[in-house]
């Protein structure tokens, strides 16, 4: 029970969210579903939240003395990222988004898609559902990617 909460955990962590917490799940030989499901649940905890009160915060901080170059990097990722896809997709912005999410780059996860989506105005539910499929495709494309490494790895061991 106890490395379930790390994947948990690990998942709800910005920046390395699912993209840490499958490989993690699966060199700790976790089984794989319950794994995926800890670890989609992580990542999405934070979503509404990131939402509905991300950019408040971040606009409250900007202008702050020791967080304000923090809060203003972030706001500024967004709003390039959100204008990235915007530009992009035109009218499949929740596509867009969907795969913003789905593919596992550093900087394109739950965190950043819902901050974009937030920036941008969008549609909370339709964000939502396009940032959950995003997160269930990372997870996919890490399952296959980290069970052909840790299984290289037995083939050498």
């Amino acid at each position: 029970m106890k490395k379930y909460f790390w994947v948990f955990l690990i998942a709800m962590v910005p920046l390395i969210e699912i993209r840490g917490a499958v490989p993690y799940a699966v060199g700790m030989e976790l089984p794989l579903v319950p794994s995926i499901i800890v670890a989609v649940l992580g990542n999405m905890l934070p979503v509404p939240f990131i939402f509905l009160f991300a950019r408040r915060v971040l606009e409250w901080g900007k202008d702050k003395r020791y967080i304000g170059g923090f809060f203003t990097w972030c706001l500024e990722k967004g709003e390039k990222g959100g204008q990235k896809l915007e530009a992009k997709a035109g009218r499949g912005l929740y596509w867009a988004l969907f795969l913003f999410v789905g593919i596992p780059l550093p900087g394109t996860g739950a965190w950043t898609g819902m901050l974009a989506a937030s920036i941008l105005n969008m549609n909370f539910r339709k964000s939502t559902i396009a940032v959950l499929g995003g997160v269930l495709l990372a997870g996919a494309i890490l399952l296959a990617i980290s069970l052909g490494v840790f299984g290289a790895v037995q083939l050498v061991k």
